[in-house]
């Protein structure tokens, strides 16, 4: 029965959402318009789909209001029992937030509230946590029905064609780097499927790789780049293997497992313009890439994967097509190439004139053995890992780009606030600053560098990938609120749940883009009736318009590339409609105009609606009931940032925990009870990377880390 009742309230409030869209029409706030200007069409994912902006209509207009001592003014505070410190905090700041150790995803918090019942506070965290659901499903399933296998089918075309360049290279000075490509390939192929022969002559330092990568214990020379070189200790390639322990969502999957670690072999491994050598592989790799539909194959996986993620942020193979056919013309062979000469000068040159990646992900020394930076780490990757703002400021805030502090520590890891400080939030800089995090040389200018930069991007920018696209729908949740938002809205603690949600939804996003996005690496060294329960959403209309855009860029790209079914389509629809409604009611509650009766049954209905969206997500690894939510929780780790000395990065999101705030509904004050994120962030050995599974086990035991020490101002026992 329990069963029947929720599904028959998500039918009702789906047929509600048809009402509530429509909202307010007008101009953008301030902050929308400046970085709306020029074409709302991004003509950056053109091939994919437009970010077609939501205009948002609100006049802040509430009038301030304050909790009395002992809730003395709150119509509904008999309906609660809190801990003194807890009430202490929501006297004081109108909100508190209460950890809750049981609660595992947010739908069953807001279904409880319907039949308690209790007024549900509908938060942004929800909302983005829908989102991530979706976002890690879609991908999945592109991956395992339509990368995965196209990867297989390239990489054995690859080694084909390296055999036969080998062949026909062997006893030239192009045959060591036409013998290292045999053993690339041969690699991946061996990572797809263990069944796979190995050409003769490279199997044995195809088996050493193997083996470093299935061991994963950490950086070792790499045998399969060292090979056929004359190198010093400081130019020998080296390997983070510990990247190949499948993390994020492929676990969940063997093929998932097998693409994941071809897919890294084939984004981490460079080969550097430093090494004429290793420069010769990346131009047969080039070559072969042309011949048949090799090209295209590389692109139906590039292209989706740049949609989701970002482009490559290493030299590619796009861009050795262009130098190649620009010096030796479009139809250079082998023996063209192997005569040497002055194109081959040529080339050379013109490739060393190329822009440098923006982020080193590989391990290298500290400048007093290795001075020149770009040169130990500029080459072609053969699907390369992707560029992302988030790790470009990263990289800018640790070492070598930042140096010592006063106690001559270096700084070999970032931490999470640095990008909401990068992108505007003085509080989290404030944070930072107050921990000491700024007190390295060279971190203030550099911060302030990246602030004026991220400043100055349009629209275009931040909406030309899924993946800049989900930072732009946080940065609304970085805003002070101005006169006329509600009381409970206007503190620095609200401001700190704020950077908390930040996190831990940028953490959601790392850890769904685990395996494509480059790591930064810091350099060596039912109701009752009578009761009245009607309830409130957060009200920021900006980030609800945004994640409503969001979902709509979602699902236009990759519907017109063919990589939604319709099941999926109506889901991301479904979720775009529950959007703008939250944006409309945000509105109304910002402007002090009533809701209407349909409205307040959406928010009662919201537990409801995110359990349809919770098991349509994860339909396709088997979950088809509730029950599997202990199987299948929330909380989830990411790794993010390397100190090649040991040490990883790691943000988490945990249980959900309670938020209970004090808001005003037809002019009297009444608590309301929703769900937020938790947000955990630690360092761990390199070696062991954590999965998700591990950190479940972790949080089952009652060992995870101690939160964050700012959270204090909102979160009480």
């Amino acid at each position: 029965m329990q069963r029947k009742g929720i599904i028959c309230i998500w039918l009702i409030g789906m047929l509600l959402l048809i009402t509530l869209v429509s909202g307010c029409s007008g101009t953008s706030g301030a902050a929308e318009q400046n970085h709306a200007e020029g074409d709302t069409e991004n003509p950056a994912v053109a091939g994919f789909a437009s970010y077609n902006e939501v205009p948002v209509d609100c006049s802040p207009a509430l009038k301030p209001y304050q909790v009395e001592p002992g809730l003395g003014n709150v119509t509904n505070k008999d309906m609660f029992q809190f801990s003194p410190e807890a009430e202490r905090l929501l006297v004081k700041n109108g909100f508190v937030v209460v950890p809750n150790e049981h609660q595992r995803e947010f739908f069953m918090l807001y279904e409880i509230n319907r039949y308690d019942p209790v007024p549900s506070f509908i938060t942004t965290d929800s909302m983005l946590h829908n989102y991530h659901l979706f976002f890690s499903h879609l991908l999945r399933v592109i991956e395992k029905e339509k990368l995965a296998p196209e990867l297989k089918e390239l990489t054995a075309a690859m080694l084909t064609v390296s055999q036969k360049q080998y062949a026909a290279l062997k006893g030239s000075d192009w045959e060591n780097a036409a013998k290292r490509n045999a053993g690339f390939f041969a690699v991946a192929a061996k990572l797809l499927d263990p069944q796979v022969n190995i050409p003769p002559q490279v199997k044995q330092v195809v088996a050493e790789e193997l083996q470093l990568i299935n061991n994963s214990e950490g950086i070792y020379v790499s045998p399969l780049m060292n090979m056929g070189q004359a190198l010093d200790i400081t130019d020998t390639p080296q390997e983070d293997y510990s990247q190949y322990i499948p993390r994020g969502h492929y676990t969940t999957d063997g093929l998932l497992q097998s693409y994941f670690k071809a897919m890294m072999w084939y984004g981490r491994m460079t080969f550097r313009l430093n090494s004429e050598d290793e420069t010769k592989s990346a131009v047969l790799m080039t070559l072969a890439l042309g011949e048949g539909d090799n090209g295209q194959k590389w692109d139906k996986i590039y292209q989706p994967t740049s949609f989701f993620v970002g482009r490559a942020d290493d030299l590619s193979y796009l861009q050795y097509r262009e130098l190649l056919d620009k010096i030796y013309g479009p139809k250079a062979g082998l023996g063209e190439l192997a005569s040497g000469g002055d194109k081959w000068a040529t080339f050379m040159q013109a490739a060393a004139e190329l822009e440098p990646p923006a982020i080193n992900s590989i391990p290298i020394f500290d400048e007093d053995i290795q001075p020149d930076r770009e040169s130990a780490i500029k080459g072609f990757r053969f699907m390369g890992q992707r560029y992302t703002l988030d790790a470009d400021v990263f990289q800018r805030l640790v070492y070598r780009a930042v140096k010592e502090n006063s106690q001559g520590e270096r700084r070999m890891l970032p931490r999470g606030l640095d990008i909401p400080a990068a992108m505007g939030s003085d509080e989290a800089y404030a944070i930072l600053e107050a921990e000491g995090e700024t007190n390295y040389a060279g971190y203030r200018d550099n911060m302030n560098k990246m602030r004026q930069y991220i400043t100055g991007l349009d629209k275009n920018i931040w909406t030309q990938n899924l993946y800049w696209g989900w930072l732009y729908t946080l940065e609304p949740l970085l805003r002070e609120r101005e006169e006329g938002y509600p009381a409970f809205m206007r503190n620095q603690a609200w401001t700190r749940k704020d950077l908390n949600s930040y996190l831990a939804s940028w953490t959601e996003l790392k850890h769904d883009t685990i395996l494509y996005a480059k790591q930064v690496y810091a350099e060596m060294g039912g109701g009752m009736e009578g009761v009245d329960d009607r309830g409130y959403v957060e009200p920021n209309p900006h980030l609800y318009a945004r994640l409503a855009a969001l979902v709509n860029m979602t699902r236009e790209g990759l519907s017109a590339r063919d990589l939604l079914g319709q099941r999926d389509w109506d889901s991301l629809d479904r979720l775009e409609q529950l959007a703008l409604a939250l944006k409309t009611i945000s509105e109304k509650e910002l402007s002090n105009q009533p809701l209407t009766g349909e409205e307040y049954d959406l928010i009662r209905s919201y537990g409801g609606q995110l359990e349809h969206f919770w098991l349509e997500a994860l339909r396709d690894i088997g979950v088809d009931h509730r029950s599997a939510i202990a199987e299948n929780p929330a909380a989830l780790v990411a790794d993010v940032a390397t100190d090649p000395n040991g040490r990883v990065l790691q943000e988490a999101t945990g249980n959900i925990f309670e938020i209970y705030a004090v808001v005003p509904v037809d002019g009297t004050l009444r608590i309301a009870k929703g769900g937020v994120y938790s947000h955990y962030e630690f360092t761990w050995p390199l070696q062991d990377r954590l999965t998700d599974k591990k950190w479940h086990a972790i949080l089952d035991a009652g060992q995870a880390p101690p939160l964050a020490g700012w959270t204090e101002t909102f979160i009480a026992p």
